[in-house]
């Protein structure tokens, strides 16, 4: 191996970190982009935030004040992840739910046109050819995922921008391949070909990134980022986000609405003017306390950067160890800059080879499209695990 920032032997820091998570006992997790496990302390923090509702009453002005606190103290949490202000966080349930807010409150017209890449999630593609069907928009599709080892995503995007274009959909981290996109540079290069009057919108799909990578997206220059708690964050399902830039947030609107999207402290009750506004109604508020947990469970290991670094060293290491696997072909030509990495079988199925790998304790997933086989690796992965996935591969593959 020629990637040497790894200790072969977990320090017992780490081992008790480790610890703290009961979905890695006697198992390999490599599905982190799937879904991540949760540590003991949020599942503990989301109990007793369900006992303490319960026992001072689900409904009455204790519960209200603990609701708005938690409701509150999520967003924060959120915003200083992500490094943005409180105010541009809407919580929702999922990245889908986000997408669909941006994809369902822009005023689409006949005649408009929304750029989507090849490597997008079915969830976003089918909201999107719904609402091509509604509105008589049209969709255009760029190629992405030929730009993994050789290409200009950035080139790409924006020579297939029309001046009917309203919106571009993408993912910051593609979740097929692991990719990662330039953002602030697509941004840009989407701004110069906008005019002011009615600018491009740009939403991401941040699946594979909240999490990940250190993130600061106040400098991105995106307008709309919708993402989850349940993947790299390891928290509970059920808790997500859409980040609004400020200055798109009078270009959508609301989709649904409820009491949480409106301003109280006015007698007409308008909408708040912030991204609360697409909040609607009564939510499982426990769980807001699960995902804040999750993230200080990461945050007490180390900063974002911290946690990138090492997940793309595993990751990095997983890549090259695959390499020395006869008959596997990674997706990737250069060592991944997330902590995805996805393979092809030469001979075999890969569906029954993941299946015949969780029969022994080996946690990955199947992809579509390309036909391949995903593994995560997340901070806290070990290179045990992977020797061992490496040596369980060899014996089914070979």
């Amino acid at each position: 191996m020629s990637y040497y920032l790894i200790n072969p032997h977990p320090s017992p820091h780490m081992n008790a970190h480790r610890h703290q998570f009961p979905a890695l006992t006697n198992k390999a997790y490599f599905n982190y982009g799937g879904q991540g496990p949760m540590p003991q302390a949020a599942l503990d923090a989301i109990v007793g935030a369900y006992q303490q509702i319960q026992s001072q009453g689900p409904f009455g002005l204790k519960t209200s004040e603990l609701v708005a606190r938690e409701s509150n103290l999520t967003r924060q949490a959120i915003a200083t992840e992500l490094g943005v202000t409180a105010q541009t966080i809407a919580l929702t349930e999922n990245v889908t739910a986000g997408c669909n807010i941006a994809l369902w409150g822009l005023n689409w017209q006949p005649g408009d046109r929304i750029l989507l890449s090849d490597c997008e999630h079915p969830g976003v593609i089918a909201s999107i050819k719904e609402i091509c069907r509604r509105f008589q928009v049209s969709i255009d599709l760029f190629p992405l995922q030929a730009t993994l080892n050789t290409g200009d995503p950035v080139a790409v995007i924006t020579s297939h921008l029309q001046p009917q274009t309203r919106l571009v959909v993408l993912s910051h981290v593609l979740w097929n391949t692991g990719q990662v996109l330039p953002l602030a540079e697509i941004a840009a290069g989407i701004r110069q070909y906008s005019h002011a009057e009615q600018p491009i919108r740009i939403l991401v799909d941040a699946a594979q990134s909240v999490g990940l990578l250190p993130l600061k997206l106040a400098e991105l220059g995106i307008d709309f980022y919708a993402f989850t708690g349940h993947k790299w964050w390891c928290g509970p399902e059920g808790v997500g986000g859409l980040y609004i830039h400020p200055d798109a947030l009078a270009s959508l609107d609301p989709t649904f609405i409820g009491w949480r999207s409106l301003d109280y402290s006015q007698s007409d009750l308008p909408l708040v003017n912030d991204a609360r506004r697409y909040e609607v109604a009564t939510s499982a508020y426990p769980l807001y306390a699960g995902l804040r947990s999750a993230i200080a469970t990461h945050t007490a290991w180390g900063i974002p950067i911290d946690r990138a670094t090492k997940i793309v060293s595993l990751a990095t290491y997983l890549w090259e160890s695959l390499q020395q696997v006869a008959g596997i072909k990674c997706l990737n030509n250069t060592a991944p800059q997330s902590g995805l990495v996805s393979f092809q079988v030469e001979a075999g199925n890969h569906a029954k080879l993941v299946q015949s790998l969780e029969s022994q304790h080996f946690y990955l997933r199947t992809i579509v499209d390309p036909d391949c086989i995903r593994a995560c690796t997340h901070y806290f992965t070990t290179t045990d695990e992977i020797d061992k996935l490496i040596q369980c591969l060899n014996k089914l593959t070979n």
